[in-house]
């Protein structure tokens, strides 16, 4: 299972990755392993909105339910997400990144809070 990690590096860059999550097989398809997650939100942008640069405010997931949007880190590299895309934000110091949506209408994100160790 793929996703997108978006990081900070030591120089405070943000940057993107690829990550493939460990997925096991099962009648349905696969599923990954249990994650620790403290709180989910549901969210809803106006289409054709801008972002401006920002941090994660916390180790999220990002999963789009609807819509389509452009996110830019601070290397200049421009990835797009449709609905279905999963993002890992943990660009939580540095420089940051910027979002636009790109669709009309409403966007609608659900954002999941990563739990941190103790």
């Amino acid at each position: 299972m793929r996703i997108t990690r978006i990081y900070a590096d030591t120089e405070g860059e943000s940057r993107f990755e690829t990550l493939d999550l460990e997925a096991s097989p099962r009648e349905l398809g696969c599923i990954s392993n249990p994650m620790e997650v403290d709180e989910f939100y549901l969210r809803e942008t106006p289409g054709l909105s801008n972002q401006d640069w920002h941090v994660a405010p916390r180790k999220q997931y990002v999963v789009l339910l609807s819509g389509a949007v452009e996110v830019e880190v601070s290397t200049g590299e421009v990835r797009r997400f449709n609905a279905g895309d999963v993002l890992l934000a943990e660009d939580t110091f540095g420089k940051g990144h910027r979002t636009t949506t790109l669709t009309y209408g409403p966007r609608k994100s659900l954002f999941i809070t990563v739990r941190e160790a103790a």
